[in-house]
C-alpha cells in the first residue's frame, strides 16, 4: 500500500511539474517561430517552421545587450553587498551581546512590515537630494540592505553548533577569525540560498529602476521589455516580445540551477548537530 501511495504522489509531482514547465517550453518554442505564423500553431507540442528571425529582430530594435548588460552588474552587485552585509550582521544579531541589540532587531523586522511600494517616494527625493537619479549608486544601493535577508541569517546562525565555534576559541582563534575560517565555510547552504533569492529579487525589479533610470544607456532588462512591448502601435510582434522574454528569462533558470542544491533542506548538513 505504501508503494501505491508513493508512486501516486510522484505521478502528481510529476504533474504538477509539467503543468508549471509546459509555459515556458511554449515561450521558448514560439519565440522561434515567425510572427505571421505564431497564431497559426493551435495546440501543437512543437511548433513550426523555427527560425532565430525574432531574436535578431529584437537586438536590431532596441540595445539588449546594454540592458542585459546593466540587469546583470546591477543584480550581482546587490546580490554580493546584501548577502554580506547580511551574514555580519546575523551573526553579530545571533552571538554578540552589545547594548539594545533586541531592540535594533525588533527595528530590522519592522521594515519587513512596510511595504516597498510605501518607501519609494521618499527614496526617490534621497536619490535627487543626491543627485544619484539615472546612476548605478541609485539602482544598487537601496537594495544592499534587507531586513529578511538578517533575519534569515541571523536564524541560521542561532541554530548553528556552538561547540565548534568553542573549539576554535580554545584552539586560539578570535571571534573573527573563528567565523571566516569555521562558521562561514559551513554557512555555504545558507548563504547561497540567500544570493539566489536577491539574485532572482534583483533581476526581475521593474518598478524601482523605472522610477530612477531616464535613458537606454542606465535600463535594465524589464523595463527595457516593458518599453518595447509599449512602442507597438497596431500590430504586436509577438514572436519578438517571446523572445526579449525568453532572454529575461534564462539567467535566472541559470542561477536556480547551479544553486538549487544550496536550498534550506540543505542548510545543516555540513554541520555537527549539538
Amino acid at each position: 500500500m505504501k508503494k501505491f501511495y508513493r508512486l501516486a504522489g510522484y505521478i502528481v509531482l510529476v504533474g504538477i511539474a509539467i503543468s508549471m514547465l509546459y509555459p515556458f517550453f511554449a515561450m521558448l518554442n514560439l519565440s522561434l517561430v515567425p510572427n505571421n505564423e505564431i497564431f497559426n500553431q493551435g495546440g501543437k507540442l512543437f511548433y513550426s517552421p523555427l527560425t532565430v528571425e525574432n531574436y535578431t529582430n529584437v537586438f536590431e530594435k532596441i540595445p539588449l545587450w546594454k540592458y542585459f548588460a546593466n540587469s546583470l552588474f546591477v543584480a550581482l552587485v546587490t546580490t554580493i553587498g546584501q548577502v554580506l552585509i547580511s551574514v555580519l550582521a546575523g551573526y553579530a544579531f545571533a552571538r554578540l551581546n552589545f547594548k539594545f541589540r533586541n531592540e535594533i532587531f525588533l527595528l530590522v523586522l519592522i521594515t519587513m512590515l512596510i511595504p516597498p511600494q510605501v518607501n519609494i517616494i521618499p527614496l526617490f527625493f534621497l536619490m535627487r537630494q543626491l543627485h544619484w537619479i539615472n546612476t548605478y549608486q541609485a539602482l544598487i544601493v537601496p537594495g544592499l540592505f534587507g531586513g529578511f535577508g538578517i533575519f534569515m541569517m541571523r536564524q541560521y546562525f542561532l541554530g548553528f553548533p556552538k561547540d565548534l565555534e568553542e573549539s576554535a576559541r580554545i584552539d586560539g582563534c578570535n571571534i573573527m577569525t573563528g567565523f571566516f575560517k569555521i562558521v562561514l565555510p559551513l554557512a555555504v547552504p545558507a548563504v547561497a540560498t540567500l544570493g539566489i533569492f536577491t539574485f532572482v529579487t534583483t533581476w526581475n525589479s521593474f518598478l524601482w529602476p523605472l522610477i530612477v533610470t531616464n535613458t537606454e544607456t542606465m535600463r535594465t532588462l524589464p523595463v527595457g521589455l516593458a518599453i518595447f512591448k509599449g512602442s507597438f502601435r497596431e500590430i504586436t510582434l509577438w514572436g519578438d516580445l517571446l523572445a526579449c522574454s525568453a532572454i529575461c528569462t534564462l539567467p535566472v533558470v541559470g542561477v536556480f540551477l547551479l544553486g538549487k542544491r544550496y536550498f534550506i533542506n540543505d542548510i545543516m548538513q555540513g554541520g555537527v548537530k549539538e
